[in-house]
């Protein structure tokens, strides 16, 4: 989390930028907060994150979309989140669930 003036729990909706796609995508579990120094992890399944917390955070997209997890290809890795007109919080993917669309 960059700079998010409240708390971002579980149902929290913003816009995710990821290559060159934008699109909603809904917080839909908290899995654990972990330490920005050491990456040890301070608590798991947290009820919220703040400004200055790293976490790891399972995202529903709201409409389909192709990302890529960041060790298998870093370009289409990365991703930010905004929110009220500016970023609020940076990472990568660590893994993705496919799901076929018929």
């Amino acid at each position: 989390m960059l700079n998010h003036p409240t708390a971002i729990s579980v149902g929290y909706t913003p816009v995710l930028h990821i290559h060159t796609a934008q699109f909603a995508g809904r917080v839909v579990e908290i899995l654990e907060k972990k330490d920005p120094k050491t990456g040890q992890t301070q608590q798991a399944k947290p009820d919220f994150i703040k400004t200055g917390d790293v976490a790891i955070v399972k995202i529903q997209p709201l409409k389909p979309v192709v990302v890529e997890k960041f060790q298998e290809f870093p370009p289409l890795g990365r991703f930010a989140i905004r929110d009220m007109g500016q970023t609020v919080a940076a990472g990568v993917v660590l893994s993705v669930t496919p799901k076929v669309i018929s």
